[in-house]
């Protein structure tokens, strides 16, 4: 008889409230499931602007949210926010790990790093971005993927400025969005906003456009199972969750 392996519980601190019940859900989805801590954390403003996002992946948050992760008995832990992440560069991104890892002692991520080791895991190197955001705060995230060595060749800007909007967002909307935004040339399309539903539309979302997707959900999940030593071959998932990670030195 196979034993079955000791449930893990993965803490995820997430800006505000939008799409945060993809969590949950990604946890039951999983096989064998896994438990999850979400923490909402505080911001000043909801807005897409590189001034909003700094004040909402800011050191002082993050220890704020990671206050409250603190008894928690978790076994890694994401800042699970994309944009609140990749508009302070990679210095900031590191910062913000580091601030997390040495107050909760356990592996940290960001999802707007989790693109990176996803995009590498399957092979990506030709990317097409969605974006929800305004253009500004787009072309930022395609600089960040430039400066790991992927090409962008096309990137479409939805130009919502709040979270909250784009949480509201619905399947056919999102599934037409992907296809507008995708070019025959690319490998994968990227979809970056935490704020977007997009767990149970991942298999729909490849189907759509015959070629992987990464959403920001699914690949934050994807890292923090990473983290903590659990990444399984998943079916429903997409193709990143059937793939064997690929190890790699970010930073």
């Amino acid at each position: 008889m196979v034993k079955l392996k000791e449930k893990i519980t993965v803490g995820f601190l997430y800006p505000g409230f939008a799409a945060e019940d993809d969590y949950p859900r990604l946890g039951n989805m999983v096989e064998p499931a896994v438990d999850v801590e979400l923490i909402h954390t505080d911001f000043l403003v909801d807005a897409h602007t590189v001034e909003a996002l700094s004040e909402m992946g800011s050191v002082n948050r993050l220890k704020d949210g990671a206050e409250q992760l603190k008894e928690k008995p978790i076994d890694s832990v994401l800042w699970t926010s994309t944009s609140a992440s990749f508009v302070l560069g990679m210095g900031g991104i590191k910062k913000q790990i580091q601030t997390l890892e040495e107050h909760l002692n356990v592996p940290a991520s960001t999802t707007a790093l989790a693109f990176v080791r996803a995009a590498k895991t399957i092979e990506a190197k030709k990317i097409a971005v969605a974006a929800t955001y305004p253009l500004d705060v787009a072309l930022l995230f395609k600089q960040l993927l430039e400066s790991f060595d992927m090409e962008v060749l096309q990137y479409e800007s939805k130009g919502i400025i709040t979270a909250a909007e784009v949480g509201t967002l619905e399947k056919q909307e999102v599934l037409q969005f992907a296809k507008e935004s995708d070019t025959q040339e690319a490998d994968a399309v990227f979809i970056p906003d935490t704020a977007l539903h997009s767990a149970e539309w991942l298999e729909d979302l490849e189907e759509a456009i015959q070629k992987p997707v990464l959403t920001a959900n699914q690949v934050s999940f994807w890292e923090a199972l990473r983290l903590a030593g659990r990444l399984d071959f998943q079916t429903g998932l997409g193709t990143l969750f059937r793939k064997k990670e690929i190890p790699s030195q970010i930073y």
